[in-house]
């Protein structure tokens, strides 16, 4: 690890600067100059200096704080593990910062900053797409961290979380077993979303197994919305001929996708099975009840903090957990339309 954070005086000789004016410009004071302030801020950020909330933690002086940088608040199925996350930290006397990045790396690394500034003592993040110059600016600070709802590969980063491709795999499979050959998929926007990117690359991997092809085209990318889902789902069964199994990256598109059936008569699952991944709350009581793939959230949650509250009393935690998934079977699945049963 670098120890050797950088220091106000070092952002002051790079901007060639006072300390005092240094000081002031990376507090916003209108005592500086526009041209001033900016060339202070390229600076800090060249040498990747935050201000005193981490020299706080770099004196030893705890704030016990913990944060967590999630991807949306928009989407339901990361408030579970949040809240337990923070019933976890408040019982040891930690408070949680919360911060929201929209599947952006640049937005991301900013927001960490601006944690790191208000001095907190760990950080949990959500899957394994990152910027490295956030790592980067982890190390500098030696400052704790986990990774959620994912796996690293290459154990290079703790992880708290699940083989998103396995359980993908899993799914195609089931639908498989019950004569499905036209598949198609409703997914997330794959763009710094290693979790939506592996399930999609699950599912390929069953069924090429299978030597069913599933093309670029069958695999529709949207927002995380019910609207989303239900206009991906109207576009798929327009088609002709239309998919007989439709692969829902979350339960939020599926559950659009079981409106967009029921809007446009069509029957689940006689004509058309669907699946989701992550069995929200909802999906259990939605007629018919969504199959699903059982993300263990407020398990999560709780073992991010433990993680967490064991690496900064000093003790020695596995680097890695395996969070088991459970298949839930519910009514939006069943055998392939009749006379299209290729097993």
């Amino acid at each position: 690890m670098n120890r050797l954070a950088p220091k106000l005086s070092d952002v002051a000789r790079v901007a060639r600067v006072s300390v005092a004016t240094a000081s002031r410009a990376l507090s916003s004071s209108p005592q500086v100059r526009d041209d001033t302030r900016q060339r202070v801020r390229e600076a800090a950020a060249m040498l990747g200096y935050v201000v005193h909330g981490a020299a706080r933690a770099l004196a030893g002086q705890r704030t016990h704080t913990v944060g967590a940088l999630i991807p949306t608040l928009d989407n339901a199925i990361f408030a579970r593990s949040v809240n337990a996350l923070q019933h976890s930290l408040a019982q040891a006397s930690y408070a949680l910062l919360l911060a929201v990045h929209e599947y952006d790396p640049g937005i991301e690394l900013e927001q960490a900053r601006r944690l790191v500034e208000r001095g907190i003592d760990a950080l949990v993040l959500v899957g394994t797409d990152h910027d490295p110059a956030l790592f980067a600016l982890l190390d500098k600070y030696q400052l704790p961290y986990v990774l959620t709802w994912a796996l690293d590969p290459q154990r290079r980063h703790p992880c708290i979380g699940f083989d998103n491709r396995e359980a993908a795999l899993e799914i195609a499979r089931h639908l498989l077993e019950l004569g499905h050959r036209r598949f198609a998929m409703i997914s997330g926007l794959t763009a710094h979303n290693d979790r939506a990117r592996e399930r999609i690359a699950g599912v390929r991997e069953a069924l090429r197994a299978s030597h069913v092809e599933l093309r670029a085209e069958d695999v529709i990318e949207q927002p995380y919305s019910f609207d989303s889902g239900q206009r991906a789902m109207s576009l798929l069964l327009a088609r002709r001929p239309a998919p007989t199994a439709v692969i829902c990256v979350n339960d939020v598109h599926a559950i659009g996708a079981l409106l967009a059936c029921q809007s446009l008569g069509v029957q689940v699952p006689r004509q058309v099975s669907v699946t989701g991944f992550d069995d929200m709350d909802i999906s259990a009581y939605i007629g018919p009840g969504l199959s699903t793939m059982r993300v263990p959230k407020a398990e999560m949650g709780h073992a991010a903090a433990a993680y967490l509250l064991a690496r900064l009393a000093g003790e020695q935690v596995r680097h890695t957990t395996e969070l088991q998934l459970e298949w839930v079977l519910r009514g939006s699945t069943g055998a392939a339309p009749a006379g299209r049963r290729m097993l």
